[in-house]
């Protein structure tokens, strides 16, 4: 089955009561609140919302997504002034962009060394823009990335956004924080308990583009009909535990409702950050 559309889509912006605004590249039409394409042996929904959530003035999150690529990404910008909003931006264009064509069909690189590639190219372009321009120094951004051919899916990660899993009704966090609080859990010295009271932490310890390189972590799975994937920012994971969010996301409702729910619930229970979740589907 090919897919009929032409356009990709990605956030750049929005405001409190109001729809984000989306760029557009090449990829297939939106059905149903999602994106649909057929793969040999499964086929792929995805959907997302971004929202600035309740404390913050502006909306330093990026997303973006490319069924026929098989490629989804999700940024949370640092910086002073709008630097946070263009070190996610840059780091969503430079990985679609360099990932373009890499999708069920490619016969081009590996895809985990085509996304590794990918991310340390856009770690180099934030990183230089930085430096020529004082008013960006020290701007960088978390990302984590899911690539998907057939049955195969790679995830990766820098800093604190995250990837999920929910298989059978059970929510799996598939990737491990870059923060100095998650750090001290894994090392034993800090309680999860504590970790989630520490004045720390929202301090991560490592984030692309705020040096010259950076090394993610990859994650190689299989997937299976029904598994969901959700790929998020800090502001979902610090306001909602993460059997809330298995239990929201165990209702029946659609990918894009599923979105707009779990946001709505963040905000509800504080909203302090922006928030930004990516839901990608396997189905037969």
């Amino acid at each position: 089955m090919n897919c009929p559309g032409v356009e990709r889509c990605r956030k750049c912006g929005g405001t409190e009561g109001r729809l984000p605004e989306y760029r557009f590249y090449r990829v297939c039409t939106l059905i149903g609140g999602g994106c649909l394409v057929a793969t040999a042996s499964v086929h792929y929904l995805a959907a997302a919302v971004t929202d600035r959530g309740r404390k913050r003035p502006s909306n330093e999150d990026a997303f973006g997504y490319s069924i026929e690529d098989g490629v989804y990404v999700v940024c949370d910008g640092m910086g002073g002034a709008a630097a946070g909003e263009i070190a996610s931006s840059l780091a969503v264009d430079e990985v679609l962009k360099l990932l373009d064509h890499q999708g069920p069909n490619s016969k081009c690189e590996p895809m985990p060394e085509a996304m590794e590639s990918a991310i340390l190219a856009a770690n180099d372009a934030i990183y230089t823009r930085s430096l020529r321009n004082q008013r960006l120094s020290g701007m960088g951004t978390t990302l984590v990335a899911l690539a998907v051919r057939e049955k195969h899916a790679w995830v990766l990660n820098i800093g604190d956004s995250r990837c999920y899993r929910l298989r059978r009704g059970k929510l799996e966090q598939i990737t491990s924080d870059h923060s100095l609080v998650e750090e001290q859990v894994r090392n034993g010295r800090m309680s999860r308990a504590d970790a989630l009271r520490s004045p720390l932490k929202n301090v991560i310890t490592r984030a692309l583009g705020t040096q010259g390189r950076v090394t993610p972590d990859l994650f190689a799975l299989e997937t299976e009909p029904g598994d969901l994937f959700l790929l998020c920012t800090d502001g979902l994971t610090r306001e909602l535990s993460d059997s809330t969010i298995e239990a929201l996301l165990s209702e029946r409702r659609s990918l894009a409702d599923h979105c707009t729910n779990l946001v709505e619930a963040a905000k509800r229970a504080g909203g302090q950050d922006n928030i930004t979740c990516l839901l990608v589907r396997a189905e037969a």
